[in-house]
């Protein structure tokens, strides 16, 4: 064989130079004969005896060689150590141009060719792009749709593509999404219909093609591989009706995708992805929860959607997986709440009708995810909500579940939610009960910390409400006051020239209140807080400058 190959890779060297297609013909069938029988070999000695940079000669359009040429090339570039070699030999621009051919096998092997020599090289199948391939695929795609072989290795080359970002414009600019809406159509098969999926979820990551996908009517399609699927028991019909399902929430990513199929919440797809809430199936439940969080994105479809009762469906959901404890649908379920209890007018209609008491169910679960979203569902409810607020930060296993996840250290988000939501208790409650319940817990510490964040948000939220602990019952908390040194932080939040107004002027409201205890007093005495305030009287912000004189005469007054 290796005599054979020899002779034939000589042969085709000559031969190539007279171009005399007889020749070269039965020396190409002996090459792929050979890499039929032992592909790495036959492939060393080819680049051995110096035969790629032929190649591009021999890929003539008109040239009854050319199939077998880039079949051989594919066969070459199968194995990795080939695929440099292909690529100096120059070999990539001619095959891109016989992509505009009309034969079908020379479009199946230069496919090949081209997918294999660029296989795993981002920076090839980049240089594949910027030379103009997306284009012509797609319309390739479009033109031969019958063509099941090409249809396929158009399909792989979009998949292995797709993952790059620079294609997704490119993508956009052709009709990728029609085209590929139809071929799915036309699909029976589950194999058929999986490959054309891993093209559309990479490109469905594109807000542009995600309209256009919907536009080309893909809902339509998944909604119908739903509906067939949802009772499968089959591994190709859950694997189908989670890709189908997962596909269509990350259609509702995009803001102008999502509104459309909305449709004022008159959408036949909002409808539909409703249903699918109660349903028996946890992917579908998984997706349906999913879809109204990502329906929730603005106030109007919010208010809208708490009015057509779909709170009461999310709230059964939830019933149903506190003992079941799935703990994706659980935190889908609760990160559709959140959303919904945004708009100030949703969260009196949602506290009436139980969230709370149905968010507090999940308090003893363990699942980081959950308790994020569990903290954010009860922190947007309670905002402004008075009532609801003194209800939840009087009860003191909450209060003490919170103090516990300050503490968790692992999850800085499930840390960071409960000390805002301790926060939040006391600030929209004003109340002097949950300020007890608070001390109590130990949370004042917590809250002290939470003082020295590195976001203002959160430094103002703390010192709102410790201002309002210092205020309504200073005696209760006046150790842990000192105990986690409160003044020493607020000397340093009132020196630091980085700290925000709002920032200094809650401090200095503190200090006013935490006069009233002798230890405290003694402490504030100890620092020279005079110096600092004093020099905040000339601060640009008018309420900083006035609270520092205020501040000031109090200094002076209890000095």
């Amino acid at each position: 064989m290796a005599d054979n190959l020899s002779d034939a890779l000589k042969k085709l060297k000559l031969a190539s130079a007279d171009s005399t297609t007889d020749s070269v013909e039965s020396c190409l069938d002996c090459l792929l004969k050979a890499l039929a029988h032992n592909n790495a070999d036959a492939s060393e000695k080819i680049q051995e005896m110096g035969v790629l940079p032929l190649l591009p000669t021999l890929l003539a359009p008109q040239s009854s060689c050319t199939p077998k040429v880039a079949n051989i090339i594919a066969e070459v570039a199968k194995n990795e150590f080939m695929r440099s070699p292909c690529v100096e030999a120059g070999l990539i621009p001619p095959l891109v141009q016989l992509l505009h051919s009309k034969d079908h096998e020379v479009l199946l092997q230069t496919g090949r060719a081209l997918g294999n020599i660029c296989y795993d090289s981002h920076s090839l199948q980049a240089q594949l792009i910027n030379m103009g391939v997306i284009p012509t695929l797609v319309k390739l795609v479009g033109l031969h749709s019958d063509n099941t072989a090409l249809t396929e290795m158009c399909l792989i080359a979009f998949g292995n593509l797709a993952e790059l970002e620079s294609s997704k414009e490119q993508f956009a600019s052709t009709n990728i999404a029609e085209e590929l809406v139809r071929l799915f159509q036309r699909q029976a098969e589950h194999e058929k219909k999986e490959m054309i999926f891993e093209v559309l979820a990479p490109l469905a990551e594109n807000d542009v093609i995600k309209l256009q996908l919907v536009e080309a009517g893909l809902v339509e399609c998944l909604l119908d591989v739903v509906v067939h699927t949802v009772d499968g028991v089959r591994e190709e019909d859950v694997a189908q009706l989670k890709t189908a399902s997962d596909l269509m929430v990350l259609l509702l990513l995009g803001d102008e995708s999502m509104q459309k199929l909305f449709e004022g919440g008159k959408g036949s797809v909002f409808q539909r992805v409703l249903s699918w809430v109660p349903s028996h199936n946890h992917q579908l439940q998984l997706a349906g929860a999913l879809a109204i969080a990502n329906f929730a994105r603005n106030d109007g479809n919010c208010i809208h959607m708490v009015e057509s009762g779909i709170v009461q469906k999310l709230l059964e959901l939830l019933d149903r997986h506190v003992d079941e404890g799935n703990v994706t649908v659980q935190h889908a379920a609760l990160s559709a709440l959140r959303n919904l209890a945004i708009p100030v007018v949703n969260k009196a209609k949602m506290l009436s009708a139980g969230v709370s008491d149905t968010v507090l169910k999940f308090l003893p679960s363990e699942m980081p995810p959950v308790q994020f979203k569990l903290l954010g569902t009860l922190r947007m409810l309670i905002d402004t909500q008075a009532d609801a607020a003194d209800q939840l930060g009087t009860n003191g296993k909450l209060v003490e579940r919170l103090v516990e996840w300050c503490e968790a250290k692992d999850h800085a988000g499930v840390m960071g939610e409960s000390n805002r939501l301790l926060s939040a208790l006391i600030r929209h409650s004003k109340s002097k009960d949950v300020v007890k319940t608070v001390i109590q817990g130990a949370g004042v510490k917590h809250l002290v910390v939470m003082a020295t964040s590195e976001h203002m948000i959160m430094q103002n939220e703390a010192l709102v409400a410790l201002g309002l602990i210092a205020g309504l019952d200073l005696v209760g908390a006046e150790k842990d006051f000192v105990g986690a040194g409160l003044v020493q932080v607020l000397h340093k939040l009132l020196s630091d020239e980085m700290s925000a107004p709002e920032v200094k002027y809650n401090s200095m409201v503190i200090i006013c209140a935490v006069m009233g205890s002798e230890p405290l007093h003694k402490e504030v005495q100890g620092l020279a807080f005079i110096d600092v305030v004093s020099k905040l009287r000339s601060h640009e912000n008018k309420t900083v400058s006035h609270q520092a004189s205020l501040t000031e005469q109090r200094l002076t007054a209890q000095s």
